[in-house]
């Protein structure tokens, strides 16, 4: 019988973290760390991955979807950006080299070998319309940009940036930017199969069933994808893609439930994961709404709530509680003072604001979050009705969920989100400026400190102005933020080399099939 369970715990630092880290193989009693697999096997003739992915790809342009790392995570094979996250640093990509030259411009060159995989050079004017188009498609990502006053290819290999004011996170969120050919992004037709740089190249996408990547054998890098094809599945039932992972109808499959980690141990030949990420749970409260617009109401639904109890039942170790609106190993993450579980305090608060009987109200998330979800909603609903508050569970299809989210049509609402640089900028520079409006929170205090932190170049001022607005929207409740959470997957034991990105972007390119 070979079975084996791994467990990646949280590094001392963001920077560790940031790296990447490699699903080592090892026996089933510890031993040698190589990849991922049993290690050590020969190749197979047929060099063939099909992952079941938690959520599937809704579409394939990472400028509209920008935020959606169930889109970046297959584009990201076959787009390239021009830097690229290594470690606590920036590696060259599509630009070969950057600088700086003052405080407010921003040079990038463009690497001389770089091509689209139809031999068409990559050049700064497909850089700078690619730039242009996810600034001008707005949306969840438009904060960052905000300080950017001119977008320009200067010559055919040179970008330039000129900012406001100085912009610390312009890597960041340049590492970002997937790079499309500039002549034939405005055509729809274009981004059902877009043409990149990268290491595969899109052989067909049915959307909600499957997307079949081929490996781009004129890639310009240094090294080629041992895999012939890489293949996305649609299954949208955890329960089905363990079948179908148990049987070998796929390879890999992403998005476990607590609930399933026995069964996945107990697989022969299969390696069940879990690794740090950037990823996290929240509950927002749509402060533009009553009750929600007193803060007081927003304290006692988070006092009302014993998080440590509820993360240890559902979860286990798949999550720790939370001390921060963002995860620990993010840049910027201070560890913050938790809630207490007090239901007393909670309707002493509600009293207070005027709601000693309670009141009702509801509750959204997305169905695509599967029982994970439900099993926390229906926690926090039940949490709540002690405190006189009845809450309407709103499980809503994707599409739909994602239409009320943006229009802010919500009372309250629960999801996962990742912070996908990880540098708080990402998150709490993108989400909670007031001009952001994604919760109905307004707070000019704390627009000041997330402006000043997305301008200075010094990373230790940045850290403090971070953990003074962590500080602010978690004494503000401005949402409910139970638990940071890992990235799990489950493979079979010939599958070696993945890398698991803790900030979503799984890579497969360095995968071997072995014998």
């Amino acid at each position: 019988m070979f079975h084996r369970t791994r467990f990646h715990r949280l590094l001392a630092g963001a920077a560790a973290v940031a790296t990447g880290l490699s699903l080592a193989a090892c026996s089933a009693g510890g031993g040698d760390d190589g990849g991922a697999g049993s290690g050590g096997g020969a190749p197979a003739a047929e060099q063939t991955l099909t992952v079941a992915p938690g959520t599937f790809p809704v579409a394939l342009d990472p400028h509209q979807w920008s935020a959606e790392a169930a889109v970046i995570g297959p584009i990201q094979h076959v787009m390239e950006t021009l830097v690229a996250r290594d470690g606590d640093g920036f590696a060259p990509l599509l630009a070969s080299s950057w600088e700086n030259p003052d405080e407010t411009t921003w040079v990038f060159h463009m690497n001389p070998d770089a091509t689209f995989s139809d031999g068409t050079p990559v050049t700064a004017e497909d850089a700078r319309a690619s730039v242009q188009r996810l600034v001008d498609i707005g949306g969840s990502m438009a904060p960052l940009f905000a300080l950017v006053e001119t977008i320009e290819a200067t010559d055919e290999a040179t970008l330039t940036l000129t900012t406001s004011q100085p912009l610390g996170t312009m890597l960041n969120t340049m590492s970002l930017v997937f790079v499309g050919q500039a002549a034939a992004m405005d055509s729809e037709d274009y981004w059902r199969a877009p043409v990149g740089s990268g290491q595969f190249t899109v052989s067909q996408y049915l959307p909600d069933e499957r997307l079949t990547l081929t490996r781009n054998d004129d890639y310009w890098g240094a090294t080629l994808p041992t895999l012939d094809t890489l293949t996305f599945t649609n299954i949208p039932e955890e329960a089905a893609r363990i079948s179908a992972l148990s049987t070998g109808e796929i390879d890999l499959m992403t998005g476990i439930g607590a609930d399933s980690v026995p069964e996945l141990q107990g697989m022969d030949g299969i390696v069940y994961d879990e690794v740090p990420s950037f990823t996290y749970q929240l509950l927002w409260f749509n402060s533009s709404r009553e009750p929600f617009t007193d803060p007081r109401v927003r304290q006692a639904m988070w006092h009302a709530v014993d998080i440590e109890q509820i993360v240890s039942d559902l979860f286990g170790t798949q999550a720790t509680v939370a001390q921060a609106p963002i995860p620990q190993p993010v840049f910027g993450a201070p560890q913050l003072e938790p809630y207490s579980y007090d239901p007393e305090l909670a309707r002493e608060l509600l009293a207070e604001a005027g709601y000693p009987d309670g009141f009702s109200t509801s509750l959204q998330w997305s169905d695509a979050g599967g029982e994970g979800s439900r099993s926390l909603a229906q926690a926090f609903i039940s949490a709540w009705a002690e405190i006189g508050v009845t809450v309407e569970p709103l499980a809503k299809e994707r599409a739909v969920w994602l239409e009320d989210l943006n229009n802010l049509n919500w009372d309250m609402n629960l999801q996962g989100n990742t912070v996908a640089t990880g540098d708080a900028d990402y998150t709490l520079g993108r989400l909670y400026l007031c001009e952001a409006n994604r919760m109905g929170y307004c707070n000019p205090e704390l627009d000041a400190l997330l402006n000043e932190a997305k301008a200075s170049l010094d990373q230790d001022v940045r850290a403090d102005l971070y953990a003074q607005a962590a500080q602010i929207i978690w004494d503000d409740a401005v949402g409910i933020f139970p638990m940071d959470m890992t990235s799990t997957s489950a493979y079979s034991e010939r599958v070696e080399g993945v890398t698991i990105d803790p900030g979503g972007r799984t890579s497969y390119a360095d995968v071997v099939i072995t014998e």
